[in-house]
């Protein structure tokens, strides 16, 4: 009798640990576009993997309150994940980059560099770390950075509205349950992110296609190669903008632009390897200058944005240890 009884106890917990496997496995496939859901949200690499984290233990927890009727798993985690991050952002401020700052760009480009001190800046994410961009969820323009850094600006719950029905393409009804508002509060959050965005210049499918951006980079690569400031001042467009997260210093135009790409000439040499790096769906680059040991040292992440065959926007990183690990780039090349 106490073999039955320990025989049916081991088939219910064996049950259970099947019922827990089959679980995992249901939302694990979804990790990697909540991941690109928590990162619009947030900005950052990091808090979006907590996040991430944070949406799949919650829905282990109320996982025998899952109605298949009421909702699909994917719609239901994107619900606990969005919630999450709101929770999350009332904690934490947003992530600028220097030109959403408030201070004007500089007119030297020679002037002396101003480290933003603590400042959480606003980062880019891995190719590697998101699934196929052609999927709607996943899209190009929605995790490009400057759309993202736009999205900054919106107060929490209007950035959720906009993910949710310009990006996730939820009916008005299904993000007001989510959000526990009303279809008409839903509708003019909406628009107020719409304006705002507006207001900024940003749109979502701003942007040009693959191979021309790679076009453009690879002769951006040539020209900084050759120290040809020339050729490179050729790929800029007359507007284009340089930031350099920690840096507060950002410029406007292609003189101030390769007036600044002068200075780092000259202050660290000419002599750089570029190796391709994808990030947020964009053209970047990692940039190795010669170290004077017989290698090169890791300097900078570059990321473009890339319009009409000409380069409209460059972000680049340096002294991003943490940035960089997340992008797996080596230390130093020999």
């Amino acid at each position: 009798m106490g073999v039955g009884v320990e025989s049916s106890a081991g088939s219910f917990r064996g049950a259970e640990r099947m019922a827990d496997v089959d679980f995992a496995a249901s939302t694990d496939r979804y990790r990697r576009e909540l991941l690109a859901h928590c990162y619009r949200m947030l900005g950052s690499v990091q808090d979006a993997e907590d996040l991430v984290q944070e949406t799949f233990l919650r829905a282990w927890r109320a996982r025998d309150s899952y109605d298949e009727s009421r909702a699909g798993m994917r719609t239901w985690l994107y619900r606990i994940a969005t919630n999450a991050c709101l929770t999350a952002l009332e904690q934490r401020g947003r992530r600028p980059m220097p030109s959403g700052l408030g201070h004007a760009p500089g007119d030297d480009p020679r002037e002396g560099l101003l480290h933003g001190g603590e400042i959480p800046w606003l980062q880019p994410i891995p190719d590697s770390l998101i699934a196929d961009p052609s999927e709607a969820a996943l899209s190009q323009g929605s995790l490009r950075l400057a759309f993202v850094a736009a999205m900054q600006q919106l107060p929490a719950r209007q950035r959720a509205v906009l993910v949710l029905r310009e990006v996730l393409d939820w009916p008005a009804a299904q993000v007001a349950q989510a959000l526990d508002m009303t279809p008409a509060g839903v509708n003019s959050a909406l628009q107020r992110a719409r304006k705002t965005l507006n207001q900024s210049g940003i749109r979502e499918d701003d942007v040009s296609e693959s191979a021309e951006q790679r076009t453009v980079v690879d002769s951006y690569v040539t020209a900084f190669r050759n120290a040809d400031l020339a050729a490179l001042e050729k790929l800029l467009s007359d507007d284009v903008i340089l930031e350099m997260p920690p840096m507060l210093n950002w410029y406007v135009g292609r003189e101030n632009y390769a007036g600044f790409i002068g200075r780092v000439f000259d202050t660290s040499g000419s002599d750089w390897r570029m190796l391709p790096v994808g990030a947020n769906g964009q053209p970047a680059l990692a940039a190795y200058v010669r170290d004077g040991e017989g290698g090169y040292r890791l300097h900078s992440l570059q990321v473009f944005t890339v319009r009409d065959g000409l380069i409209t926007h460059m972000i680049t990183y340096f002294q991003f240890e943490e940035l960089f690990r997340i992008f797996g780039l080596e230390p130093r090349l020999p």
